[in-house]
């Protein structure tokens, strides 16, 4: 655990270099990110938006720089540390990643379960607490298949905050949606932002970023840059 890092900094990375298996990725990446901030990672397909995240999960491992996520070194952690730091983050994928032979209650409580929670009425009153903060307070005993796109995504950010993370992580979340429920989607990312927890979302949807601007940060040519000031952000329309 690494406790020296301000209160306000939940993620800090200082000259990191990202790979994926033996391909450099991104190099020299410098990144603060505090509580309750949004953050927009953008740039084309293949620049290192999803790698970057899978960094900050600990599912690739960072080999150079270092690392500091929810108080814990990227470049030290120990395997059985991964876990516990995981539980601090909230993950939001494109393709849902929803267990589809069973309801919406019961894919929440098999996370749950799967990280070490055991009483039934505190996991029940758990799962009613996310699904009401999603918009979906109704729809607990619904099959994934008889959910719209845009209430699939919700249940996957109520699974993203059952264990009431620090950071939430969203990779493409509004890929497979149309604009209108996009729009849904970002205005729930953002709003969980300011309950306190760093959002991070990569995209390529610059149509969202208009709407709902935030700080921007750009994978381009191997590197991050900053891309947050008007006359930046109009060249990426």
């Amino acid at each position: 655990m690494q406790e020296n890092l301000p209160l306000d900094v939940i993620i800090e990375l200082t000259n990191c270099t990202i790979w994926q298996q033996t391909h450099l990725v991104l190099s020299n990446v410098n990144l603060r990110v505090g509580k309750g901030e949004f953050l927009y990672l953008v740039g084309r397909v293949g620049s290192g938006k999803s790698s970057l995240i899978k960094t900050l999960n600990a599912q690739i491992p960072l080999k150079d720089g270092t690392g500091l996520v929810a108080g814990y070194d990227l470049a030290k952690i120990k395997k059985r540390e991964i876990p516990y730091l995981r539980r601090k983050i909230g993950i939001v994928f494109q393709d849902f990643q929803l267990l589809t032979d069973r309801t919406v209650n019961a894919n929440l409580e098999f996370v749950l379960k799967a990280t070490g929670w055991k009483n039934k009425t505190e996991m029940d009153n758990r799962i009613a607490e996310v699904l009401e903060k999603v918009g979906l307070g109704l729809k607990g005993n619904k099959m994934p298949h008889q959910l719209s796109g845009g209430e699939q995504q919700r249940v996957v950010i109520g699974r993203a905050l059952l264990n009431d993370p620090e950071i939430i992580l969203a990779d493409e979340p509004t890929g497979n949606l149309d604009p209108e429920t996009s729009e849904g989607i970002l205005r729930l990312l953002t709003d969980i932002s300011k309950t306190g927890r760093a959002v991070v979302v990569a995209t390529h949807n610059y149509t969202l970023l208009k709407k709902f601007t935030a700080k921007t940060i750009k994978c381009d040519n191997g590197a991050l840059v900053d891309v947050s000031n008007d006359e930046e952000m109009e060249l990426l329309f």
